[in-house]
């Protein structure tokens, strides 16, 4: 079964990948550069797919979340927001009274509405969350799977000495 993307080109329903292991890699970016190889070969690299397996969920602290921090996140996002508007206004007004003075307008009232925003959620939220933190998604290995038909001419490949 499959379903159409927004472009008209049906797309495989998700299912794990089956077929051989070319080989298991400890980042991504060796089994990145395996598949880069077998591409530049002109290897037929749509046959091939990249596992990760046992997913672990990582939560690096990056530090301690204040009032300040709260609404300085806030007025920078805020004023990215504010910008994008007041470009938008800006296209949009007709060129003989055209005045980037409110793209800059745009920008201070974003940032003053997001560091409230920013404020008021750190307050409402504090007790259950003080800290900032980014989140990743990591593998404890990488395998590449591939097509059985295509295994030995791409081990052939993989051996011969690098070319570039």
């Amino acid at each position: 079964m499959s379903n159409q993307s927004p472009f008209g080109r049906p797309v495989p329903a998700p299912s794990i990948p089956h077929g051989d292991v070319l080989g298991t890699y400890d980042t991504y970016f060796e089994a990145q550069s395996v598949v880069d190889r077998l591409a530049k070969a002109d290897f037929p690299v749509a046959q091939i797919s990249i596992v990760g397996n046992d997913l672990k969920t990582v939560e690096r602290v990056t530090g301690k979340l204040t009032y300040g921090r709260a609404a300085l996140a806030g007025a920078a996002s805020g004023a990215w927001f504010g910008l994008f508007f007041g470009l938008v206004l800006t296209i949009f007004t007709p060129p003989e009274p055209r005045s980037f003075g409110i793209v800059g307008a745009a920008v201070l009232i974003g940032a003053g509405f997001g560091m409230i925003f920013g404020i008021v959620t750190y307050a409402i939220n504090r007790r259950r969350h003080d800290f900032t933190s980014t989140h990743q998604v990591l593998a404890s290995n990488y395998q590449i799977i591939i097509d059985p038909e295509l295994t030995a001419k791409a081990q052939q490949i993989l051996s011969s000495p690098e070319r570039d």
